[in-house]
């Protein structure tokens, strides 16, 4: 149980830190700390009393850790059941009015309060009155279990942070239920003890979640550190090559200037050419340098009030011309005002789309949506096309990786999307399996943003290649720009 007590307080502890805005959080911290406690009237039982009555110091510490035991075992039994059907609640993603906001929690202390007042105290053996309290700890429990799985993530990309939020909290919560309700009010006792498994579950399932999918928004971000980094190595490194190219290209075209005044003057047709194509060289290293430059450059945001849905509409219009047989199908709702920088936003998604069209090469679907869950607007960009092996997708947002050929193809599209997402506070996702195409997620937090929804003025679906069919499909992103 010293497992269990140290591991669910630095949970909480880490998730009440994390973010103190998200009521999510505070409160599945909330269960995390009552599970805890729970975990600490164990060891104070198992272990502290036991060695201080050894030392025949109980008389002198052991009352007052007594009653620390018995407020801990207590409130675990309160507590995780509570905070759980609270937690539940706020991760359903329905949000409540202020007034039930306030009267919801308020009205779950009832039986609790109840149970508290009118019922018998602690004792080692019957810490609570199970017969009373499972009546309505386990319905507590059950109805949290049937919201969260109810709420089902609006898109694949989110399907894997979900799963881990209900690998890690479901089955320790419902084993609590049995063990430290159901089998007690049968008169199975301290059937507590094999809980230790469950929350080692549920604690594995969580760490492995920060360090891979995220956790409820939280992660320790290991990939996307590596991508600031590397982004911002290119950011330095482009910008001195940028200098120093851009000095010997300048001294080229001078004196080539200068000698193809010469070549006319002297009417040497044969020299006058080479000169030329030492100029036109001179002038494609400059336009090749001052193109990655301007994908990776330090992006300073100038945001301003703009309409997220206009913009998606915007974005999908210009690539039109280029569709070929491939039919397009847009879904934006306007009226979402967001302060942004519509020109980043507008350039981050134009790359996008153009991988997407470069990947579908004139045929199949491109699907552009703009949806909006209880904290983000989502811009998502599914297509039709090859797609990516593992490999591959997890390489798409490196600075130069490409396995598209061209001179002009610096593979710095989509880490140029991503940066400009992060400088946002949003995030960037790739959900991509060969033959089956991919899909890009654009994801703008509504806090960051400051979103606030107008009066929307409906939804475009149009497509090219004469077909008007609404398709899904994923974008061949190892193919990028």
């Amino acid at each position: 149980m010293l497992f269990v007590w140290i591991a669910l307080w630095a949970v909480a502890a880490f998730m009440l830190l994390a973010d103190r805005r998200s009521a999510d959080l505070r409160r599945l911290g909330g269960v995390a700390f009552f599970g805890g406690t729970g975990a600490l009237a164990a060891v104070l039982d198992g272990r502290f009393l036991p060695y201080l009555d050894g030392l025949g110091r109980y008389e002198s510490w052991g009352r007052l850790l007594y009653h620390v035991q018995a407020a801990s075992s207590v409130s675990s039994y309160y507590g995780v059941p509570y905070f759980f059907l609270l937690f539940a609640i706020s991760y359903r993603g329905r949000a409540l009015s202020r007034r039930l906001s306030i009267a919801v929690p308020l009205l779950l202390l009832a039986p609790i309060v109840y149970c508290v007042l009118f019922t018998p105290g602690y004792t080692e053996r019957m810490p609570i009155s199970y017969t009373i309290a499972v009546w309505w700890a386990v319905p507590y429990i059950a109805v949290g279990v049937v919201l969260v799985l109810m709420r089902k993530p609006r898109h694949a990309a989110w399907s894997s942070g979900y799963w881990i939020v209900c690998l890690s909290v479901l089955p320790p919560v419902v084993f609590f239920a049995v063990m430290n309700f159901v089998l007690p009010s049968l008169g199975m006792m301290r059937m507590w003890v094999y809980n230790t498994w469950f929350v080692g579950l549920g604690v594995a399932a969580f760490v492995l979640g920060l360090f891979t999918y995220g956790f409820m928004g939280l992660s320790v971000l290991v990939e996307r550190r590596r991508l600031d980094s590397a982004m911002r190595v290119v950011t330095s490194g482009t910008a001195i090559l940028n200098h120093a190219i851009k000095n010997d290209a300048g001294k080229i075209k001078l004196f080539g200037e200068k000698m193809k005044a010469y070549a006319q003057s002297t009417s040497q047709p044969d020299l006058l050419e080479d000169i030329e194509t030492v100029l036109r060289a001179s002038s494609h290293m400059q336009e090749m340098i001052s193109r990655v430059h301007r994908r990776t450059e330090e992006l300073v945001l100038r945001p301003g009030e703009a309409d997220l849905g206009e913009l998606v509409k915007a974005a999908a219009a210009t690539v039109v011309p280029r569709l070929g047989r491939t039919r397009l199908a847009v879904e934006a709702e306007e009226g979402w005002r967001c302060r942004l920088d519509a020109a980043q936003v507008a350039e981050a998604l134009n790359n996008v789309l153009s991988n997407a069209i470069e990947a579908l090469n004139g045929e199949g679907a491109l699907t552009v949506r703009l949806a909006a869950t209880k904290r983000e607007l989502i811009v998502e960009v599914r297509d039709t096309g090859p797609g990516m092996d593992r490999a591959q997708a997890r390489r798409a947002l490196e600075p130069f990786y490409t396995t598209r050929g061209g001179a002009a193809n610096f593979g710095l599209g989509l880490p140029y999307a991503y940066h400009v997402m992060r400088k946002h506070g949003g995030s960037l996702h790739l959900d991509s399996r060969p033959g089956k195409g991919t899909a890009v997620y654009l994801s703008l937090p509504k806090k960051a943003a400051k979103a606030v929804k107008a009066a929307a003025t409906g939804k475009i679906g149009h497509s090219a290649a004469g077909g008007g069919e609404r398709v899904g499909a994923h974008q061949g992103m190892d193919r990028r720009g």
